[in-house]
């Protein structure tokens, strides 16, 4: 098993940038699948990001794609997202989630185990 602590949300004018970070205990995440997701009140949770750390295959919907990154630091067991030119749509909490490890990472909810508490992010105009 593995326990994910989200970091780093707050509040950032559009435009601007933040990284979260998700830290990782019990196992290290690159046995993992590991997966952004955020959830806007009133709609449905969304990944933003999801990776095989051994493929080194990723996916980012067209929403974030150029904006986003994710990386990992094996040292600390750490995953981070960092996220520029932010707009109000970005607006959301965001998870970090874990789960089996596939070829190509997979993007739905269902498809990861191990959820972070959220850290709430939010942009304003």
């Amino acid at each position: 098993q593995v326990q994910l602590v989200e970091s780093g949300g707050g509040f950032v004018q559009a435009g601007g940038s933040l990284r979260l970070s998700c830290g990782a205990s019990g196992r290290s995440f690159t046995t993992y699948n590991i997966a952004w997701f955020r959830q806007a009140p009133g709609k449905e949770r969304e990944v933003v990001v999801c990776i095989n750390w051994t493929s080194g295959r990723t996916y980012y919907p067209d929403s974030v794609k150029g904006r986003f990154t994710i990386s990992g630091d094996n040292a600390n067991n750490t995953v981070s997202l960092q996220m520029n030119n932010l707009n109000p749509e970005d607006t959301a909490v965001y998870y970090c989630a874990a789960g089996t490890s596939y070829f190509n990472p997979r993007r739905g909810v269902s498809e990861y185990d191990y959820w972070g508490q959220g850290t709430q992010v939010t942009v304003s105009s």
